[in-house]
């Protein structure tokens, strides 16, 4: 699948655009984080993207990525073409494709800029730049810390999201309370009855505001869990998503005044302080250190805050933007390891 923006082509004078590949295992939000990336960079130069999704034989998937082989084309099962030409600029992520990122350097004969996402749990030096998140405890020289992790949201798609579904949002009543609802994770849950608690939780909320909802659900909301919250919540002013047509995410992102989201996700959160508006962490079962960690630095940077059903004004802060920050630092080491002319980037 070839992702090409018209407008990142310039003039015929204008340099050669990057060849970027997204690489990934093909899960939506490892492959958003990537896109994201890879969207921000060519936002600022001339680029096309290219997206590869690796899969590994059934046997393999549980085997440490230090032992898994990279072997282009036969191992890389997922039709994704891991083959020349090389790109310019390869952003790697997941485990699936932490091996191939360290192998593409030595077949490019480092001709490819080769960037991992998040923690690969191997040494920075074998990739030209890694970039995880803050919450993780890997630092270096070729790395490039961010918080939370990229993503895809940009104004411009939070309005063109936004036009799509102005019908339904614009007669809803202010303020507006965008609701995001993960799932089960490594080391998080909702069981039937904290997603009864977390309902009550959320109508106090809107009930106390006099404004409206706007709840969707991810793919990992267990089927119990979504059903008492939709059962529950019905009778609120608002919107509930369900599961017809395309998903309102990034259309509810755009009208909230206020946004809730399970602490069990990481992007969800760093998309939603995207926008400016206050964000609230809604308990799940379970929890995690790293995690915790990760709300910390949103809390610090102001975007996260405490719930407070009757508080309608929230402190103000500068929306996160952290993916533009990873690719202009993409862009600068890429100059000055000659791997673009410094006078391509605008």
């Amino acid at each position: 699948m070839d992702l090409t923006d018209p407008a990142t082509v310039s003039q015929a004078d204008a340099p050669r655009p990057l060849s970027i590949w997204a690489v990934t295992d093909g899960r939506i939000g490892i492959e958003n984080q990537a896109l994201g990336l890879a969207e921000a960079v060519a936002r600022r130069v001339p680029a096309h993207i290219t997206v590869k999704r690796v899969t590994w034989p059934r046997w393999m998937r549980r085997t440490p990525s230090r032992f898994i082989p990279a072997l282009p084309g036969l191992l890389a099962t997922g039709g994704a073409d891991i083959a020349p030409p090389w790109p310019d600029l390869w952003i790697g992520n997941g485990r699936a494709a932490i091996p191939l990122s360290i192998a593409v350097r030595r077949w490019s004969q480092h001709r490819t800029f080769v960037v991992q996402l998040q923690d690969p749990l191997r040494p920075a030096r074998l990739f030209d730049l890694t970039i995880p998140p803050t919450h993780d405890p890997l630092r270096g020289p070729d790395v490039f810390p961010i918080i939370g992790a990229p993503h895809r949201v940009t104004p411009e798609r939070l309005a063109e999201a936004y036009r799509a579904f102005a019908p339904q949002l614009d007669p809803l009543p202010r303020p507006r309370l965008a609701v995001l609802i993960g799932g089960t994770a490594k080391a998080y849950g909702l069981s039937a009855e904290r997603a009864r608690q977390m309902a009550d939780e959320i109508a106090r909320t809107v009930t106390a505001r006099g404004g409206s909802l706007m709840l969707t659900f991810s793919r990992r909301t267990p089927p119990e869990a979504r059903a008492i919250l939709t059962e529950r919540l019905s009778g609120l002013p608002g919107l509930i998503w369900d599961e017809t047509g395309p998903n309102p995410y990034f259309a509810f992102l755009a009208a909230a005044d206020a946004v809730l989201v399970t602490e069990d996700s990481a992007n969800m959160p760093a998309e939603a302080a995207a926008t400016g508006a206050p964000v609230h962490l809604l308990r799940m079962d379970g929890g995690q250190p790293r995690r915790r960690r990760f709300h910390a630095d949103l809390t610090a940077r102001g975007a996260l805050q405490p719930l407070d059903p009757e508080a309608v004004e929230a402190r103000a802060y500068a929306p996160l933007r952290e993916t533009d920050r990873a690719a202009a630092e993409v862009l600068r080491r890429m100059s000055l390891s000659g791997h673009i002319p410094a006078t391509s980037q605008s």
